[in-house]
């Protein structure tokens, strides 16, 4: 979609939810090499424990290779979260951008987040369920909160925004699992 074509369709408030995801998914590049840091803090913002990660994203097959801070390969649950920090495989890969059941969201498909008017998203995979904020005038993914019986239990956001080549994006993101009393910090800092 070129962008004159996308801003046109973004002036539109008036999109269906499949619109919307639609133009979420375009964001998001097909082949890539994202290099960075995944950063476990306390909420005071002491570092607790730091991995840097290699996520390879080649004809829809995701690898992800995680290192310690001596260079080391660390293997990690793809199923659950990732070495005890609150980042998990969806987190990182957005999978649930893909999932084909979704609708907006029972309480109103429109909130501000960080001054962007976002249309709310409700994902659905089989039990998992993610709420996702996509800002309508961008398609940009603004959050995503992972829901359990309707209750928030982990959240997502990003925190800053970089140019990598001619793409703009989200390269530090925060991640916290409600009530535990820390937060991770998921840097982006190369992308090819």
């Amino acid at each position: 979609m070129s962008l004159f074509a996308s801003l046109l369709l973004f002036a539109n408030t008036t999109l269906s939810a499949y619109e919307l995801v639609a133009s979420c998914r375009t964001m998001i590049p097909a082949d890539v090499e994202l290099n960075g840091r995944i950063v476990l803090r306390s909420r005071r913002g002491i570092p607790l424990a730091e991995y840097d990660y290699v996520l390879k994203r080649k004809s829809g097959e995701t690898d992800l290779k995680l290192f310690d801070d001596k260079g080391r390969s660390v293997d990690y649950d793809r199923g659950g979260r990732i070495l005890k920090t609150d980042v998990t495989w969806s987190d990182l890969t957005l999978d649930y951008l893909w999932w084909d059941e979704f609708a907006f969201a029972e309480e109103g498909e429109s909130e501000s987040v960080h001054g962007q008017m976002c249309a709310v998203i409700v994902m659905r995979k089989g039990e998992r369920a993610v709420k996702v904020w996509v800002d309508r005038k961008t398609g940009a993914l603004m959050q995503a909160e992972e829901l359990s019986k309707g209750e928030t239990i982990r959240k997502l956001w990003g925190t800053r925004v970089k140019k990598f080549g001619d793409r703009w994006m989200a390269n530090v993101m925060e991640v916290e699992t409600v009530g535990s009393g820390h937060r991770t910090k998921i840097i982006v800092e190369d992308m090819k």
